[in-house]
């Protein structure tokens, strides 16, 4: 009975929200360019490297691809990952007068 517990695995997959509304942590956010992003470009699913490697899946697949603010902590990897370099991070106080 104990060996038939040990071989069970979790099949749940985390998501958006599973530490909560992380976006107010933000130093830095990141931005994407339609004109370089590969998906809005071509107006085809393709690349989405950015959505691929997102630790926190806040990043939509749509065309252009889109990322969820009140979610997404500023780390940065969907800027370092994007081939074209189509995301770039810029400093969340430049926001501040946009949000309010």
């Amino acid at each position: 009975m104990k060996d038939d517990y040990c071989r069970k695995t979790s099949h749940s997959k985390s998501g958006p929200g599973d530490a909560g509304k992380t976006g107010s942590w933000r130093i830095l956010r990141p931005v994407i360019d339609p004109a370089v992003c590969i998906p809005a470009k071509r107006g085809t699913p393709s690349c989405y490297m950015c959505w691929l490697y997102c630790p926190d899946g806040v990043i939509s697949r749509g065309i252009p691809p889109e990322i969820d603010y009140e979610y997404c902590k500023g780390c940065g990897i969907c800027a370092e990952e994007c081939p074209t370099k189509a995301i770039r991070m810029v400093e969340e106080s430049s926001f501040i007068k946009e949000d309010t």
